[in-house]
């Protein structure tokens, strides 16, 4: 089983399976390099970016995370302006810190390639590390993959995966079928389920305490992304930031109603995808593409229902872990892989349960919030204008947070009784995406990012 803390990490944008997911694997060769003894030997790295890297790498920001996860920086804890710095000061001088310990001679114009129109075999998102002695022989070389939400596995692993857990949980469920008939013949919550089997890793305060670590990263980001000036994001589309206009805006008015709250959920989707964009700190929950839906329903639960309070927070976030697990377990949650209904979708299926469960539905209830989150998602393509995580995805988060909301009290309205089940529309998610044209996957060769022009 996948740990719900697996689900939400703290990182920097603005993309998980493009920034985030190639940090971490370079961080990993160079770890792997230092634990085999071989740092004081490596004169030259080269990484070759494939698939959906390599052709949008520049808008995403993946050489600049290459270049940071071989420096030994982790996205959880990297200084997004020490990063810049670091940029900056590479371009100037060709030379890295490897693993943090030994300088090499690095120029990324020459030391990192973008293969535009080349995949791997094994994902669409691929990176091939290799490194070199100061005669030009092969010390180590290896190939990972970015399968969404920042996760990485190697060649080997995703040809073999590897061997379950010793410590099995007590409530394993790979369907939400599974997930409603163990919640009922065990008298249990969603999120207390999914609490039983977190305790196979840690105990209740620890869990709480990440938790409420990652939800007070949520409340920073949507903070920061309210009080910055107005400003252009950064990527040449020359697209304004409207958060911190619009919170002028909300802040200053003292009308009510439904249009006033749905503005509110706007103005939170907004400021954490801004945010993102721009390459700030923020959760992966479950992508960055997609950061901006839970963060926005969660502030919808604190701010206008009554009776709020943190404890709701963790059953939100627990809730929606199951989801998240789910949709990785059954489908995907990779914009190269299925598109964006694999992130935005997925996001806002994961924010209907969540929402559902903090205000008190049944676990069939839950699930049903959950299908509709994701069924009314389905196709969604992913076709960055420019590469870029900008358009469409800042303004889509705002429009799915929204509906994540309608589709929790839509749920609550029911006894949990539907038609489509949640399996059905995972299932129908996966499917679609396999059906899915490459160029609406997440390459910019399709769709809005060829209709839009950009100069």
């Amino acid at each position: 089983m996948i740990s719900a803390l697996d689900l939400f990490s703290i990182g920097i944008g603005p993309s998980s399976s493009h920034t985030v997911g190639p940090m971490r694997a370079a961080r990993r060769f160079a770890g792997d390099l230092e634990q085999a003894g071989l740092l004081e030997d490596v004169a030259r790295v080269r990484a070759e970016l494939f698939g959906s890297l390599g052709a949008t790498g520049r808008g995403h920001g993946t050489d600049k995370a290459v270049i940071l996860g071989l420096a030994g920086e982790a996205p959880e804890s990297v200084d997004p302006d020490a990063a810049d710095r670091l940029i900056a000061e590479l371009s100037e001088s060709h030379r890295l810190r490897l693993a943090n310990r030994t300088w090499i001679g690095f120029d990324p114009s020459a030391d990192i390639t973008l293969h535009l129109r080349r995949a791997l075999p094994g994902h669409p998102n691929g990176i091939t590390l290799t490194a070199y002695d100061a005669a030009g022989a092969l010390l180590h070389e290896g190939t990972y993959y970015s399968i969404g939400g920042g996760f990485i596995v190697t060649e080997d692993e995703l040809r073999q995966p590897p061997a379950a857990a010793t410590d099995p949980v007590p409530y394993p469920f790979s369907s939400g079928d599974e997930l409603v008939a163990m919640c009922q013949e065990n008298g249990l919550r969603v999120s207390e389920l999914v609490r039983c089997n977190e305790r196979t890793w840690r105990t209740d305060a620890e869990l709480d305490s990440e938790l409420g670590s990652i939800w007070q990263v949520m409340q920073e980001c949507v903070a920061n992304g309210c009080r910055h000036d107005e400003e252009i994001l950064p990527g040449g589309l020359q697209v304004r930031r409207r958060a911190p206009r619009l919170y002028r805006e909300l802040s200053a008015d003292s009308g009510a109603g439904h249009a006033s709250v749905m503005e509110w959920v706007d103005l939170y989707a907004l400021a954490v995808n801004e945010e993102n964009a721009a390459g700030r700190r923020m959760v992966t929950e479950p992508t960055n593409g997609a950061a901006g839906i839970i963060p926005a329903v969660l502030h919808y639960y604190m701010r206008f229902v009554p009776g709020a309070d943190q404890a709701g927070v963790i059953r939100f976030l627990l809730a929606a872990s199951a989801i998240g697990i789910l949709i990785k377990t059954n489908a995907s949650i990779s914009g190269a892989e299925v598109g964006c209904q694999g992130e935005v979708g997925s996001a806002c299926s994961m924010a209907a349960a969540g929402l559902a469960e903090a205000l008190g539905a049944t676990p069939a209830q839950v699930e049903h919030a959950a299908e509709i989150g994701i069924e009314h998602n389905l196709g969604l393509t992913c076709d960055p204008v420019g590469g870029l995580v900008q358009i469409p995805c800042i303004e889509r988060n705002a429009i799915a947070s929204n509906k994540a909301i309608n589709a929790a009290l839509m749920a609550l309205r029911g006894d949990g009784t539907h038609r489509v089940s949640l399996d059905q529309a995972i299932r129908t998610m996966r499917d679609t995406g396999a059906d899915m044209m490459t160029k609406y996957k997440e390459t910019s060769e399709g769709g809005l990012a060829v209709n839009v022009v950009l100069c």
